[in-house]
């Protein structure tokens, strides 16, 4: 049997090329299998690698007798090593010879023909390295990598050619030819079988694009197995959450176009019926939980339209509430009976205790710059406490919401005994410093441009500091300001800005205004949604450059005051997202005290609030408003201390176009106290150009009123009746920044007021 098996060994490397021939012919193959025993291994052949490193791979020792199977061992053992091109067992006497043929060792990889991924790219890409063992193998591997990589950015007929040049001392260097080929798009998507809904409407639903002119921002048209394959599930996502449960992608075929240029893509689908839900039910095994007080986490309802996507948000609602009641290891599972002559699904949330599973280890890895602790401390959970899905689940969206890694990822593993786990945390760190150029252009202040400089987590400490420079046509601001956002390791954050700002309200108040200043704060968390910050800020304010026909309350107040006072912010906030909320509420009161010392003493106070809800499928419904007094302490409040509305809030209305105002001058004097509300419907347009802009109706209502009686002789116009608008506006996240466009039309105002049909603004950093 060896010698068959040693004939096969033989043949195939044989036929495998020059490094075979380069090997002394063999003299005694026979004799190896006549039995005696090894009196010495010698090794032949060898060049950079040690005898002894030979021998360390055999499982024969002089001493041993010439036995086959362990022979045939000792030659898999070497080949499995990869440093060698061919290896053959010989016998000499009583000496065991073995002769080798070493695999090269790579002088220089280079890569030709590549235009569109560069060298570095490739390079990280590939196993093979200089200085690194060459084998056939890696080389194979690598050639099917880079296509690989050229396939993912659309050019499906790329080709890659390795070459190997031989040099002395055994080396090669490799070069891969590459052909990049041209860009392979999606002519076409086309879908079979689906009746209840278009392909327009499917297409919206993957995210595989048809290429045209207008897409050139994107590579999602271009041809990607890897991207289809997700498409498949969203499609199937898509339909389970409109009812359709026995959906399902029968096939996706992308056929070359005869001009082999493009792909034509098809998806064949099966939608069946369409079903309501059926009977909502709870039931549970705890001990002491009545299952009808979680009835209002359930968001299903009886009669309805099925949406699978509903009920994955009842079984979290349901966790995390039965997990503030205390019961620490729960297992929600739906038991669903589906009744196919009524197309009715009955869901059964059947709440059971879970396996009682404590936190061994928290690991953390891939934080190459980024402390430890800094990601530690955004865990709910910490060594030793009861395993709970849902406070893992938010630890890792509160890592996430850090900004500080591009990929999050939290998993879990058996630890050392069955009621232990070990939380896997990987993280992908990401560039977390900027120095940012922007410009822009708005209808309320003109001209914008701005340098930034910021890093938002210095030295992996998770620190922030920030330095601006932002010059207007009618502002400028140079602005610092660090933050520690645990300061003294506790939960509060700790920072300090300081700040020089010049403001041009010739235009409305006909003076000039300069603030030089700083301020210390301190926030803290008290629950999830709910956050305090507190402020004192110290701030040298001046009054120039007015106008000689100015009203007498403006020129009142040229010169220069101090300011000092401290301020409290409460916010509430439960929105799906800060930048482009679709769903949440969110309020927050901030109070104001100035006179501890400076020069003008007053308190003042803003509320806002708004509420955001979905009616649609993107479509959201949002209502939101704001109010504000102020009063002076022992003194009159000053006009820059004021409310100045209009400028966006509300819209259809001049910056200051709303409030007191000097009949004789024209000049906004600011109001003592305000009032603003939205009324907002924001919806996406489904443009054929595949672009993200939203369209939005709304009507704002708004008022400033309010002004000291004084001792100077002044004619002042004021009401507080509620000025109206109405109008349109489009926004679009633009590949060179948000520009927001708005048509607001004062249905209700009052004659003195300064209106504005058209506001515009647009800003990019690069």
């Amino acid at each position: 049997m060896f010698r068959g098996r040693l004939l096969v060994v033989a043949l195939a490397y044989l036929l495998s090329g020059a490094a075979w021939l380069s090997l002394p012919p063999i003299a005694h193959a026979q004799s190896i299998l006549s039995g005696g025993r090894i009196a010495d291994i010698r090794v032949e052949g060898t060049q950079r690698i040690e005898a002894a490193t030979v021998r360390s791979y055999m499982r024969v020792n002089p001493g041993d007798p010439f036995d086959p199977v362990r022979l045939d061992d000792s030659l898999k053992n070497l080949f499995a090593t990869g440093l060698f091109a061919d290896v053959r067992l010989e016998r000499d006497g009583d000496t065991l010879v073995v002769v080798v043929a070493e695999n090269p060792i790579v002088n220089r990889i280079a890569f030709e023909g590549n235009d569109r991924i560069d060298d570095d790219t490739l390079a990280q890409e590939i196993e093979l390295r200089p200085r690194v063992v060459f084998t056939r193998t890696k080389v194979q591997s690598d050639t099917q990598r880079i296509l690989e990589i050229y396939r993912r950015s659309g050019r499906f007929a790329a080709t890659v050619e390795p070459k190997v040049i031989q040099l002395e001392q055994n080396r090669v260097d490799l070069a891969f030819e590459i052909n990049e080929g041209p860009l392979t798009s999606i002519r076409s998507i086309n879908f079979i079988g689906n009746r209840e809904y278009s392909d327009s409407t499917l297409r919206d639903e993957v995210t595989t694009v048809e290429a045209s002119f207008w897409n050139f921002f994107t590579s999602a048209d271009t041809y990607d197995p890897d991207r289809l394959t997700f498409d498949r599930e969203l499609l199937r996502r898509f339909y389970l959450n409109e009812g359709y449960a026995d959906f399902r992608v029968v096939s996706v075929v992308a056929e070359l176009t005869p001009d082999q240029q493009d792909f034509i893509v098809t998806f064949t689908v099966e939608e069946g019926p369409r079903y309501r839900f059926g009977k909502i039910g709870l039931q549970t095994g705890l001990r002491n939980l009545d299952p009808e007080v979680l009835r209002g986490e359930v968001t299903t309802e009886e009669g309805e339209w099925y949406d699978a996507g509903e009920v994955d948000t009842t079984i979290e609602a349901l966790t995390d509430a039965v997990g503030n009641l205390g019961y620490a290891f729960v297992d929600i599972r739906p038991r669903v009976e589906r009744d196919r002559d009524n197309l009715t699904i009955d869901i059964v949330y059947d709440i059971q205790e879970g396996p009682k599973v404590f936190v061994e280890r928290i690991d953390i890895e891939g934080n190459t710059r980024t402390l430890d602790r800094v990601i530690r401390r955004e865990f709910q959970i910490v060594e030793g406490d009861a395993f709970n899905t849902s406070k893992l689940r938010r630890s890792r969206q509160r890592v996430q919401n850090l900004g500080f890694f591009k990929t999050v990822t939290v998993d879990n593993e058996q630890g050392s005994a069955p009621d232990r786990t070990i939380v896997k945390v990987a993280v992908e760190e990401q560039s977390t410093g900027d120095v940012t150029f922007g410009a822009g252009f708005s209808s309320a202040n003109g001209p914008i441009g701005n340098i930034g400089i910021r890093e938002r987590n210095l030295l992996g400490r998770g620190q922030e500091l920030r330095l601006g420079f932002t010059l207007a046509g009618q502002a400028t601001e140079l602005d610092f300001s660090f933050t520690e956002p645990y300061f003294l390791g506790r939960n509060l954050a700790a920072g300090v800005d300081l700040y020089r700002i010049t403001s041009d309200r010739e235009d409305e108040s006909s003076y000039e205004e300069e603030r030089l200043g700083g301020s210390l704060r301190g926030g803290f968390n008290i629950t999830e949604e709910l956050r305090n910050v507190v402020r004192y800020t110290l701030e040298n304010r001046k009054i120039t450059d007015i106008d000689s026909d100015a009203s007498l309350l403006v020129r009142s107040e040229e010169g220069t005051t101090l300011r000092s006072g401290i301020s409290n912010e409460l916010t509430y906030d439960t929105r799906d997202s800060r930048f482009d909320p679709h769903e949440g509420f969110i309020s927050s009161l901030r109070t104001e005290v100035f006179g501890l010392g400076g020069d003008v003493s007053f308190l003042r106070g803003i509320v806002s609030a708004g509420y955001y809800h979905p009616v649609f499928e993107e479509w959201t419904v949002s209502v939101r408003g704001s109010g504000g007094s102020m009063v002076g302490i022992g003194e009159d409040t000053l006009i820059s201390d004021r409310f100045f509305k209009g400028g966006g809030d509300p819209r259809g209305f001049e910056y200051g176009g709303i409030g007191p105002r000097d009949r004789n001058t024209n000049d906004a004097l600011g109001g003592k106290n305000f009032y603003t509300g939205t009324v907002e419907l924001a919806f996406p347009l489904d443009l054929p150009f595949d672009l993200d802009i939203r369209g939005r109706l709304f009507t704002d209502i708004g008022a400033a009123w309010g002004f000291d009686d004084n001792s100077i002789p002044v004619d002042v116009e004021d009401s507080s009746a509620p000025r109206v608008t109405v109008g349109t506006g489009l926004s679009w996240n633009s590949p060179f920044g948000p520009v927001e466009v708005d048509l607001g039309l004062a249905v209700i105002k009052e004659d003195f007021d300064e209106t504005e049909i058209f506001s515009f603004s647009f800003g990019t950093q690069f």
